[in-house]
Protein backbone atom coordinates (compact mmCIF):
# COMPACT_ATOMS: atom_id res chain seq x y z
CA UNK A 1 0.00 0.00 0.00
CA UNK A 2 1.33 3.41 -0.91
CA UNK A 3 2.04 5.92 1.82
CA UNK A 4 -1.08 7.89 2.74
CA UNK A 5 0.45 11.35 2.38
CA UNK A 6 4.01 12.39 1.73
CA UNK A 7 5.54 15.80 1.33
CA UNK A 8 8.31 16.69 -1.04
CA UNK A 9 9.80 20.16 -0.80
CA UNK A 10 11.58 22.04 -3.55
CA UNK A 11 12.98 25.10 -1.90
CA UNK A 12 15.57 27.61 -2.90
CA UNK A 13 17.56 27.00 0.26
CA UNK A 14 18.93 24.06 2.22
CA UNK A 15 16.19 22.19 4.01
CA UNK A 16 18.20 22.01 7.22
CA UNK A 17 16.54 25.37 7.82
CA UNK A 18 13.34 23.40 8.33
CA UNK A 19 14.09 20.99 11.21
CA UNK A 20 11.07 18.79 10.54
CA UNK A 21 10.78 19.10 6.77
CA UNK A 22 12.28 16.56 4.44
CA UNK A 23 15.70 16.83 2.85
CA UNK A 24 15.00 17.33 -0.79
CA UNK A 25 17.45 20.05 -1.61
CA UNK A 26 16.26 21.01 -5.07
CA UNK A 27 14.55 24.09 -6.40
CA UNK A 28 12.77 24.45 -9.69
CA UNK A 29 12.63 27.18 -12.28
CA UNK A 30 9.36 29.08 -12.06
CA UNK A 31 8.65 31.77 -14.62
CA UNK A 32 5.80 33.90 -15.94
CA UNK A 33 5.46 34.55 -19.67
CA UNK A 34 3.60 37.83 -20.14
CA UNK A 35 2.06 39.82 -22.98
CA UNK A 36 -0.48 39.25 -25.74
CA UNK A 37 2.03 37.14 -27.70
CA UNK A 38 2.86 34.81 -24.80
CA UNK A 39 1.37 31.74 -26.50
CA UNK A 40 3.29 32.53 -29.68
CA UNK A 41 6.49 32.68 -27.64
CA UNK A 42 5.89 29.40 -25.83
CA UNK A 43 4.83 27.49 -28.95
CA UNK A 44 8.04 28.58 -30.67
CA UNK A 45 10.10 26.54 -28.18
CA UNK A 46 7.87 23.64 -27.01
CA UNK A 47 6.04 20.78 -28.75
CA UNK A 48 2.65 21.16 -27.04
CA UNK A 49 -0.56 22.90 -28.10
CA UNK A 50 -0.54 25.79 -25.63
CA UNK A 51 -3.25 27.74 -27.45
CA UNK A 52 -5.84 25.06 -26.67
CA UNK A 53 -5.34 25.26 -22.90
CA UNK A 54 -8.37 26.49 -20.99
CA UNK A 55 -7.99 29.10 -18.21
CA UNK A 56 -5.97 27.62 -15.33
CA UNK A 57 -5.34 24.38 -17.25
CA UNK A 58 -1.80 23.06 -17.57
CA UNK A 59 0.05 20.47 -19.62
CA UNK A 60 3.36 18.66 -19.55
CA UNK A 61 5.45 19.70 -22.53
CA UNK A 62 9.01 19.54 -23.83
CA UNK A 63 11.66 22.00 -24.94
CA UNK A 64 13.28 20.51 -28.05
CA UNK A 65 16.23 21.42 -30.27
CA UNK A 66 16.41 21.39 -34.06
CA UNK A 67 17.81 17.84 -33.99
CA UNK A 68 14.68 16.68 -32.19
CA UNK A 69 16.44 16.17 -28.85
CA UNK A 70 14.72 16.99 -25.55
CA UNK A 71 16.26 20.00 -23.79
CA UNK A 72 13.98 19.67 -20.75
CA UNK A 73 10.47 18.72 -19.67
CA UNK A 74 8.22 21.37 -18.14
CA UNK A 75 4.66 22.20 -17.13
CA UNK A 76 2.94 25.14 -18.80
CA UNK A 77 -0.24 26.55 -17.26
CA UNK A 78 -2.52 29.08 -18.95
CA UNK A 79 -3.50 31.16 -15.92
CA UNK A 80 -6.70 33.18 -15.66
CA UNK A 81 -4.52 36.12 -14.54
CA UNK A 82 -3.29 36.67 -18.10
CA UNK A 83 0.11 34.98 -18.13
CA UNK A 84 1.63 31.54 -18.69
CA UNK A 85 3.07 29.93 -15.56
CA UNK A 86 6.02 27.70 -16.40
CA UNK A 87 7.74 25.19 -14.10
CA UNK A 88 10.90 23.44 -15.34
CA UNK A 89 13.80 21.55 -13.77
CA UNK A 90 16.32 23.21 -11.48
CA UNK A 91 19.15 21.23 -13.06
CA UNK A 92 18.39 22.94 -16.36
CA UNK A 93 17.97 26.43 -14.88
CA UNK A 94 20.71 28.10 -16.93
CA UNK A 95 19.81 26.70 -20.34
CA UNK A 96 16.04 26.92 -19.83
CA UNK A 97 16.16 30.53 -18.74
CA UNK A 98 18.59 31.44 -21.54
CA UNK A 99 16.35 29.71 -24.09
CA UNK A 100 13.26 31.63 -22.97
CA UNK A 101 15.04 34.96 -22.54
CA UNK A 102 16.68 34.75 -25.97
CA UNK A 103 13.36 33.94 -27.61
CA UNK A 104 11.69 36.84 -25.77
CA UNK A 105 14.34 39.24 -27.09
CA UNK A 106 14.01 37.82 -30.59
CA UNK A 107 10.25 38.32 -30.65
CA UNK A 108 10.44 41.73 -29.00
CA UNK A 109 12.83 42.85 -31.76
CA UNK A 110 10.15 41.81 -34.25
CA UNK A 111 7.57 43.92 -32.47
CA UNK A 112 5.85 41.20 -30.46
CA UNK A 113 4.25 41.94 -27.09
CA UNK A 114 5.94 39.46 -24.79
CA UNK A 115 7.94 39.46 -21.57
CA UNK A 116 9.40 37.13 -18.96
CA UNK A 117 9.48 37.29 -15.17
CA UNK A 118 11.31 34.87 -12.87
CA UNK A 119 9.14 33.83 -9.91
CA UNK A 120 11.13 33.71 -6.66
CA UNK A 121 8.89 31.15 -4.95
CA UNK A 122 9.45 27.85 -3.20
CA UNK A 123 7.54 24.77 -4.36
CA UNK A 124 6.07 22.26 -1.92
CA UNK A 125 4.58 18.99 -3.20
CA UNK A 126 1.92 17.32 -1.05
CA UNK A 127 1.23 13.87 -2.51
CA UNK A 128 -0.95 10.88 -1.67
CA UNK A 129 -4.55 9.63 -1.53
CA UNK A 130 -5.53 12.00 1.32
CA UNK A 131 -3.48 15.01 0.17
CA UNK A 132 -6.54 17.04 -0.85
CA UNK A 133 -8.27 16.25 2.45
CA UNK A 134 -5.23 17.49 4.38
CA UNK A 135 -4.92 20.65 2.31
CA UNK A 136 -8.65 21.41 2.43
CA UNK A 137 -8.33 22.23 6.12
CA UNK A 138 -6.13 25.20 5.23
CA UNK A 139 -7.92 26.69 2.20
CA UNK A 140 -11.32 28.25 1.54
CA UNK A 141 -11.52 27.01 -2.07
CA UNK A 142 -13.33 23.72 -2.72
CA UNK A 143 -10.56 21.38 -3.90
CA UNK A 144 -13.16 18.97 -5.29
CA UNK A 145 -13.49 21.47 -8.13
CA UNK A 146 -9.75 21.38 -8.87
CA UNK A 147 -9.04 18.38 -11.16
CA UNK A 148 -5.69 17.02 -12.33
CA UNK A 149 -3.49 19.55 -14.17
CA UNK A 150 -5.52 22.62 -13.15
CA UNK A 151 -4.52 25.34 -10.72
CA UNK A 152 -5.80 28.30 -8.74
CA UNK A 153 -4.32 31.09 -6.63
CA UNK A 154 -5.46 30.96 -3.02
CA UNK A 155 -4.48 31.52 0.60
CA UNK A 156 -3.05 28.34 2.12
CA UNK A 157 -2.83 28.02 5.92
CA UNK A 158 -2.63 31.80 6.21
CA UNK A 159 -0.08 32.32 3.42
CA UNK A 160 -1.57 34.44 0.65
CA UNK A 161 -0.61 34.38 -3.01
CA UNK A 162 -0.04 30.62 -3.30
CA UNK A 163 -0.69 28.86 -6.60
CA UNK A 164 -2.03 25.37 -5.96
CA UNK A 165 -1.77 22.97 -8.92
CA UNK A 166 -3.38 19.51 -8.86
CA UNK A 167 -0.34 17.59 -10.05
CA UNK A 168 2.85 15.92 -8.88
CA UNK A 169 5.45 13.41 -9.96
CA UNK A 170 4.37 10.37 -7.98
CA UNK A 171 1.44 8.93 -9.95
CA UNK A 172 -0.81 9.65 -6.96
CA UNK A 173 -3.32 12.41 -6.33
CA UNK A 174 -1.72 15.48 -4.86
CA UNK A 175 -0.79 19.12 -5.32
CA UNK A 176 2.23 21.29 -5.89
CA UNK A 177 2.08 24.58 -4.03
CA UNK A 178 4.05 27.55 -5.33
CA UNK A 179 4.51 29.62 -2.19
CA UNK A 180 6.25 32.97 -1.63
CA UNK A 181 9.66 32.18 -0.14
CA UNK A 182 8.93 34.15 3.04
CA UNK A 183 5.97 31.87 3.80
CA UNK A 184 7.56 28.53 2.92
CA UNK A 185 8.67 27.55 6.43
CA UNK A 186 5.30 28.52 7.90
CA UNK A 187 3.38 26.51 5.31
CA UNK A 188 5.61 23.43 5.60
CA UNK A 189 5.29 23.51 9.38
CA UNK A 190 1.51 23.87 9.19
CA UNK A 191 1.22 20.86 6.88
CA UNK A 192 3.43 18.75 9.12
CA UNK A 193 1.17 19.41 12.11
CA UNK A 194 -1.28 16.96 10.54
CA UNK A 195 -0.28 13.41 11.60
CA UNK A 196 -1.31 12.17 8.14
CA UNK A 197 1.64 14.02 6.61
CA UNK A 198 4.98 12.22 6.46
CA UNK A 199 8.27 13.45 5.10
CA UNK A 200 9.51 12.10 1.78
CA UNK A 201 12.97 12.51 0.34
CA UNK A 202 14.36 11.99 -3.13
CA UNK A 203 14.55 8.19 -2.91
CA UNK A 204 10.84 7.94 -2.05
CA UNK A 205 9.93 10.26 -4.90
CA UNK A 206 12.15 8.27 -7.27
CA UNK A 207 10.48 4.94 -6.49
CA UNK A 208 7.02 6.49 -6.86
CA UNK A 209 7.74 8.14 -10.20
CA UNK A 210 9.34 4.92 -11.46
CA UNK A 211 6.28 2.88 -10.50
CA UNK A 212 4.23 5.47 -12.43
CA UNK A 213 6.54 5.16 -15.46
CA UNK A 214 7.52 8.84 -15.32
CA UNK A 215 10.81 10.07 -16.82
CA UNK A 216 13.55 11.87 -14.95
CA UNK A 217 15.34 14.41 -17.12
CA UNK A 218 19.06 13.73 -17.45
CA UNK A 219 18.57 10.00 -16.82
CA UNK A 220 15.67 8.75 -18.95
CA UNK A 221 15.47 11.60 -21.47
CA UNK A 222 18.02 14.14 -22.63
CA UNK A 223 19.26 16.08 -25.66
CA UNK A 224 20.12 12.82 -27.41
CA UNK A 225 16.62 11.35 -27.22
CA UNK A 226 13.54 12.49 -29.13
CA UNK A 227 9.97 12.52 -27.76
CA UNK A 228 9.10 9.49 -29.89
CA UNK A 229 12.14 7.51 -28.72
CA UNK A 230 11.31 8.49 -25.14
CA UNK A 231 7.70 7.20 -25.51
CA UNK A 232 6.44 10.76 -25.07
CA UNK A 233 4.64 11.15 -28.39
CA UNK A 234 1.48 12.08 -26.48
CA UNK A 235 3.06 15.46 -25.62
CA UNK A 236 3.01 16.44 -29.31
CA UNK A 237 -0.10 18.50 -29.96
CA UNK A 238 -2.18 17.30 -32.93
CA UNK A 239 -2.24 20.77 -34.45
CA UNK A 240 1.49 21.15 -33.88
CA UNK A 241 2.20 17.83 -35.63
CA UNK A 242 0.24 18.93 -38.67
CA UNK A 243 1.87 22.37 -38.77
CA UNK A 244 5.35 21.00 -38.03
CA UNK A 245 6.17 24.35 -36.49
CA UNK A 246 8.12 23.38 -33.36
CA UNK A 247 11.90 22.90 -33.02
CA UNK A 248 12.97 19.52 -34.38
CA UNK A 249 9.65 18.82 -36.09
CA UNK A 250 11.34 17.68 -39.30
CA UNK A 251 13.04 14.92 -37.30
CA UNK A 252 10.30 14.12 -34.79
CA UNK A 253 7.13 14.02 -36.93
CA UNK A 254 8.43 11.42 -39.44
CA UNK A 255 9.34 9.19 -36.47
CA UNK A 256 5.64 9.00 -35.55
CA UNK A 257 4.94 7.04 -38.74
CA UNK A 258 8.12 4.98 -38.94
CA UNK A 259 10.34 2.89 -36.72
CA UNK A 260 12.82 4.63 -34.45
CA UNK A 261 16.24 3.17 -33.73
CA UNK A 262 15.61 2.98 -29.98
CA UNK A 263 12.62 3.09 -27.65
CA UNK A 264 12.19 3.70 -23.92
CA UNK A 265 10.57 0.65 -22.34
CA UNK A 266 9.56 -0.59 -18.93
CA UNK A 267 11.37 -3.61 -17.49
CA UNK A 268 10.45 -5.93 -14.63
CA UNK A 269 12.46 -8.69 -12.98
CA UNK A 270 13.02 -10.58 -9.75
CA UNK A 271 16.37 -11.04 -8.06
CA UNK A 272 18.89 -8.20 -7.73
CA UNK A 273 17.53 -4.70 -8.50
CA UNK A 274 18.28 -3.25 -11.91
CA UNK A 275 20.15 0.04 -11.71
CA UNK A 276 21.06 2.86 -14.08
CA UNK A 277 23.79 1.93 -16.56
CA UNK A 278 23.12 -1.83 -16.25
CA UNK A 279 23.57 -3.40 -19.72
CA UNK A 280 20.48 -4.82 -21.44
CA UNK A 281 21.14 -7.94 -23.52
CA UNK A 282 19.20 -10.02 -25.99
CA UNK A 283 18.51 -13.64 -25.05
CA UNK A 284 21.48 -14.53 -27.26
CA UNK A 285 23.74 -12.46 -24.99
CA UNK A 286 24.32 -9.44 -27.25
CA UNK A 287 24.31 -6.03 -25.54
CA UNK A 288 21.41 -4.08 -27.09
CA UNK A 289 20.72 -1.27 -24.65
CA UNK A 290 21.11 0.30 -21.21
CA UNK A 291 18.97 0.74 -18.12
CA UNK A 292 18.41 4.43 -17.35
CA UNK A 293 16.51 4.14 -14.03
CA UNK A 294 15.72 1.24 -11.75
CA UNK A 295 14.76 0.31 -8.19
CA UNK A 296 12.76 -2.19 -6.16
CA UNK A 297 9.02 -1.46 -6.32
CA UNK A 298 7.58 -1.18 -2.78
CA UNK A 299 4.08 -1.82 -4.16
CA UNK A 300 4.79 -4.76 -6.44
CA UNK A 301 7.58 -6.38 -4.43
CA UNK A 302 9.46 -6.77 -7.70
CA UNK A 303 12.20 -4.80 -9.39
CA UNK A 304 11.19 -2.22 -11.98
CA UNK A 305 13.27 -0.19 -14.38
CA UNK A 306 13.19 1.68 -17.64
CA UNK A 307 15.77 1.81 -20.38
CA UNK A 308 16.35 1.98 -24.11
CA UNK A 309 16.33 -0.95 -26.52
CA UNK A 310 16.12 -1.23 -30.33
CA UNK A 311 12.56 -0.92 -31.65
CA UNK A 312 12.30 -4.63 -32.48
CA UNK A 313 12.82 -5.50 -28.78
CA UNK A 314 10.30 -2.98 -27.41
CA UNK A 315 7.14 -5.09 -27.54
CA UNK A 316 5.64 -5.84 -24.09
CA UNK A 317 6.30 -9.43 -23.11
CA UNK A 318 9.70 -9.58 -24.81
CA UNK A 319 12.21 -11.49 -22.71
CA UNK A 320 15.63 -9.90 -22.23
CA UNK A 321 18.67 -10.26 -19.99
CA UNK A 322 19.99 -7.60 -17.61
CA UNK A 323 23.56 -7.66 -16.34
CA UNK A 324 23.59 -6.88 -12.62
CA UNK A 325 26.81 -7.20 -10.63
CA UNK A 326 28.41 -9.06 -13.55
CA UNK A 327 25.65 -11.65 -13.52
CA UNK A 328 22.86 -11.99 -16.08
CA UNK A 329 19.24 -12.29 -14.99
CA UNK A 330 15.97 -12.53 -16.85
CA UNK A 331 13.75 -9.47 -17.37
CA UNK A 332 10.57 -8.84 -19.32
CA UNK A 333 9.53 -5.74 -21.23
CA UNK A 334 6.47 -4.42 -19.40
CA UNK A 335 3.81 -1.81 -20.01
CA UNK A 336 4.02 1.41 -18.02
CA UNK A 337 2.84 2.59 -15.59
CA UNK A 338 3.82 -0.43 -13.53
CA UNK A 339 1.37 0.70 -10.84
CA UNK A 340 -1.91 2.32 -11.97
CA UNK A 341 -2.01 6.09 -11.48
CA UNK A 342 -4.58 7.74 -9.21
CA UNK A 343 -4.93 11.24 -10.65
CA UNK A 344 -8.04 13.15 -9.59
CA UNK A 345 -10.50 13.88 -12.37
CA UNK A 346 -14.01 15.31 -12.20
CA UNK A 347 -16.69 12.67 -12.69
Amino acid sequence: MRQAVSMVARLGFRLQALPSVLGRQLSCTQTKILGSDRVKLMESIVVGDIAELKPNQGTLSLFTNEAGGILDDLIVTNTSEGYLYVVSNAGCWDKDLALMQNKVKELQNRGSDVGLEVVDNALLALQGPTAAQVLQAGVADDLRKLPFMTSAVMEVFGVSGCRVTRCGYTGEDGVEISVPAAGAVHLATALLENPEVKLAGLAARDSLRLEAGLCLYGKDIDEHTTPVEGSLSWTLGKRRRAAMDFPGAKVIVPQLKGKVQQKRVGLMCEGAPMRAHSPILSMEGTVIGTVTSGCPSPCLKKNVAMGYVPYEYSRPGTLLLIEVRRKQQMAVVSKMPFVPTNYYTLK
